[in-house]
């Protein structure tokens, strides 16, 4: 995205935010208690990355960023029934978008097909695989790589390392191959006012647990048939820690490894394994995962591991107002055909907020303002507009279009004569010049820019009333005119010549501006009005969520349009004068002009919530 000298100090992002956790970073920075801070970004593919995702690409990457250190972006694929390589391939491109020039410096990647190489450290056997990264203070392996070789960490890359883990606790008599059914692991385990009871397999012989784990992974038994547990305590307060499964049996191709596995980790058991292997210093969760740190500590601390290791910390996850966040029902909305895909402007999903014109430095001013708390609440969907609009207010260019065109003829300019008006390109930015726009006896302006019999307060076209035009002359309407059904369908009005910029009465005040565009000059464009996809702030607070839709949650429009927007940028952000921000929509062509609407001048919801 091309952007004028403030646009790139923006880009930097803002001063580094302090929070809790950011607190506990600097204390192990003063203390030298690592080499280096190493935080990741560990996504499950099976969707779509959304805005409650940004918040903690924002967190993760941000720590590296401000403590340089490196930021592993890892997919934790560790159940092949819903994970896909179209979700792997959406998770990178948006990860990459959010934090280009900005964190992607610190981003920790791996070379292509490399996985967790054999060491020895202390005289104990070890697994490491080293990020590469463009910090020249990353732990790199010989040279560089180019970006072409790297790829993002897998824990499916570990399945080998893990299932010895894994072995290495059944020799140890820490964990047991069980036949319980799914149906009864849930029964024997209890309930948060009772404890659990054991399995009657929970005491099998170490060399009966390690026969059947092999014959396991050999694929001699059906999916359900046996899971690996760990032997914890059934009695334990803390449910997660009554014996959870570690393994089990899914006959299923992976996106990754195709069909070299018939059983598979939990994602428990792989994820605390995947930051060790990684050398990991702060793996940084939300909060419903705070209750699974004993399991992440204890799965660590009885393996006998070589190197430190790596410490869980949680904080409070993304809820916004009028928005859903599960995977399951923005799944259920592209699924169902409720909206266009997973990059629908109106959706959660970073693919949805780029198309619809969303900066990644909006987001990311976003997820710093909103700070960090352990504490669950719900964050105003327009502290995320603010965001948006203080943004685009900075970097877009200004241009004239009519969304709902009504003609309007100056009864006393020459007929056939044409000016090139200067207008502003953004008044935010004085170093982003100026541009010519034609004007001439007929032009459009907004069909509510007119009222017959307006209310009082209305500054805007009248009969016998005067207005300015933007960039032109201040005009007065003298003449309506109507169809057989009474509607408006024209206004003829007269100019004052002299009140252009320069002129002799170009100083005369009057209370109305309105914008207007050439009716000879002007292109067509498909506009899409997109809205809030949700009527209500907490639409799956109670009963069925798509009861809430918006119905009016998309508007699609022909607007007419001055002739530079022929030449419009997908990478360039437009303001529509006194109408909107804008952005091109992908698959718009010079002849075939599509446009988004990212968000209105104002919040209009709070209005509409004040006259409630």
């Amino acid at each position: 995205m091309s952007n004028t000298p403030s646009q790139e100090q923006a880009a930097a992002g803002p001063a580094a935010p302090s929070d809790f956790i950011r607190d506990i970073v600097a204390d192990h920075v003063r203390e030298g208690k690592y080499r280096q801070i190493h935080t990741r970004f560990p996504p499950e593919p099976n969707g779509y990355l959304h805005i409650g995702h940004a918040k903690s690409i924002c967190l993760n990457f941000g720590i590296a960023r401000e403590f340089g250190g490196v930021c592993n972006l890892r997919m934790d694929d560790t159940n092949p029934a819903k994970e896909d390589v179209e979700y792997v391939d959406s998770i990178t491109e948006d990860v990459r978008w959010l934090i280009g020039g900005w964190a992607d410096d610190r981003l920790g990647l791996k070379e292509k097909g490399q996985s967790a190489a054999q060491q020895v450290v202390n005289g104990k056997p070890d697994f490491f695989l080293p990020a590469v990264s463009g910090s020249a203070a990353a732990p790199v392996s010989g040279t560089v790589p180019a970006a072409s070789a790297l790829e993002a960490f897998y824990a499916s890359d570990y399945f080998d390392q893990i299932y010895g883990y894994a072995r290495l606790l059944i020799a140890k008599g820490l964990a047991y191959v069980d036949d319980l059914s799914a149906e009864d692991t849930d029964k024997y385990r209890g309930a948060p006012d009772r404890p659990g009871k054991e399995s009657p397999f929970r005491n099998r012989s170490i060399e009966e647990n390690l026969d059947l784990f092999t014959r396991m992974k050999e694929g001699e038994f059906p999916d359900g048939a046996r899971t690996v547990r760990a032997k914890i305590d059934m009695t334990s307060p803390n449910i997660w820690m009554r014996d959870p499964i570690l393994y089990r049996i899914r006959h299923s191709e992976h996106h990754h490894t195709g069909d070299k596995w018939c059983i598979y980790p939990m994602y428990d058991f792989a994820h605390c394994l995947s930051d060790y292997i990684e050398a990991i210093t702060h793996s940084i969760c939300t909060l419903e995962f705070e209750v699974h740190r004993p399991l992440y500590d204890w799965i660590l601390e009885n393996l006998d591991l070589a190197r430190p290791l790596p410490r869980q910390y949680e904080f409070a996850r993304l809820s916004l107002g009028y928005t859903v966040m599960s995977k399951r029902k923005l799944m259920q909305l592209v699924n169902e055909g409720l909206v266009t895909g997973w990059d629908d402007p109106r959706m959660p999903t970073i693919s949805g907020l780029r198309r619809r014109g969303v900066t990644p430095e909006a987001l990311r001013d976003f997820a710093y303002n909103i700070g960090i708390t352990k504490y669950n609440g719900i964050t105003d969907v327009a502290v995320l507009e603010h965001a948006i609009r203080e943004d685009l207010n900075r970097r877009a260019l200004r241009r004239l279009a009519v969304l709902r065109p009504l003609k309007l003829v100056i009864t006393n300019y020459p007929e056939g004569q044409v000016e090139q008006l200067e207008a502003v390109n953004n008044p935010e930015e004085p170093g982003s010049g100026s541009r010519k726009v034609p004007f001439g006896r007929e032009l459009f302006i907004e069909a509510d820019d007119f009222m017959e019999a307006p209310p009082p307060k209305y500054f805007r076209l009248r009969p016998g009333g005067e207005v300015r035009l933007k960039y032109a002359y201040i005009i007065k309407c003298d003449q309506v005119i109507k169809d057989s059904s009474g509607a408006v369908v024209e206004v003829r009005c007269t100019a004052d010549l002299d009140s252009k910029t320069g002129g002799p009465s170009a100083g005369r005040k009057v209370k109305g501006t309105i914008h207007w565009v050439s009716v000879a000059e002007a292109i067509d464009a498909e506009v899409r009005l997109y809205d809030r996809l949700f009527t209500v702030p907490e639409p799956d607070a109670a009963g069925d969520f798509k009861t809430h839709l918006n119905p009016h949650s998309l508007e699609v429009l022909t607007a007419k349009c001055e002739p530079s927007l022929r030449e419009a940028n997908p990478d360039l952000r437009y303001q529509f004068e006194r109408l909107a921000y804008f952005t091109l929509d992908k698959g718009s062509t010079s002849e075939e002009l599509r446009f988004n609407r990212t968000i209105t001048l104002k919040d209009t919801w709070a209005k509409t919530a004040q006259k409630r």
